[in-house]
């Protein structure tokens, strides 16, 4: 079976997008359109044709793009059952442990809420490969917007737990302020400041600072750190009003 080729798309002001293709199939699908024109002009330009489109959640930031991909290339919309209704354009809900196939490459759905209430992981095992949407960022989390920290420190601890290698390709360029917040958490934490010197300096070239690695983030992510919920829950508040 061939290697996924997954391409980086920026969009909006901090947004990526994902391109995902299977050389061996030929197909190819993206994972939270925020928008439809940089998706279809990178798929024309490298001869790929969109044959699905994954949702994570419901927020415009990551569905915008739906409608005119599908009317431009007729891919279905797979979505998370919980925001069926939030998400107009879907054609096929998915729930925890069911399974989306990228040609033969075979994709977990995780339920990972907090973000939003029905939010989603895509998680490739034998590719060791995780599309995290807003649930898991590098060196820091999604905000709680629709779910409690219990829930969100619960998506942490099983994040955590999958396997070192996996690649976690998520759907912001936040990294630079979440590792400015995580210097705050640990200060005494040597390898987040030395992850902050690397992101600060990756940002001046104006390189992105995804994906990251689950080993990574177990070593540097201050929400995949934290040592209980009431520790998370602080953490969250702390972040959500951080100026840094």
């Amino acid at each position: 079976m061939s290697k996924l080729d997954i391409v980086r798309i920026a969009a909006l002001s901090d947004n990526y997008i994902w391109l995902v293709h299977d050389p061996e199939s030929g197909e190819t699908m993206v994972v939270d359109p925020a928008e439809a024109d940089p998706v279809l002009a990178e798929a024309e330009r490298r001869g790929w044709t969109i044959s699905a489109i994954w949702n994570t959640h419901w927020h415009p930031d990551h569905t915008g793009g739906n409608a005119a991909i599908k009317q431009a290339t007729g891919a279905p919309v797979i979505a998370p059952a919980a925001e069926a209704a939030k998400i107009p354009t879907a054609d096929r809900l998915v729930m925890e442990g069911d399974t989306v196939m990228l040609g033969k490459h075979i994709a977990t759905v995780l339920e990972t809420p907090a973000h939003t209430a029905g939010h989603v992981t895509y998680h490739f095992a034998d590719d060791a490969v995780a599309f995290t949407g807003d649930t898991l960022f590098a060196m820091g989390c999604g905000r709680l917007f629709e779910g409690t920290a219990a829930q969100m420190y619960a998506n942490m601890q099983r994040l955590a737990a999958l396997p070192p290698e996996t690649s976690v390709y998520c759907a912001h360029e936040y990294t630079l302020s979440n590792a400015r917040y995580a210097r705050v958490a640990e200060p005494d934490n040597e390898a987040i400041a030395a992850r902050l010197r690397e992101v600060e300096k990756m940002r001046e070239r104006g390189e992105a600072t995804v994906p990251t690695t689950i080993a990574l983030e177990r070593a540097t992510n201050p929400f995949m750190r934290a040592q209980s919920i009431e520790q998370f829950a602080e953490r969250r508040a702390s972040k959500d009003v951080f100026r840094g």
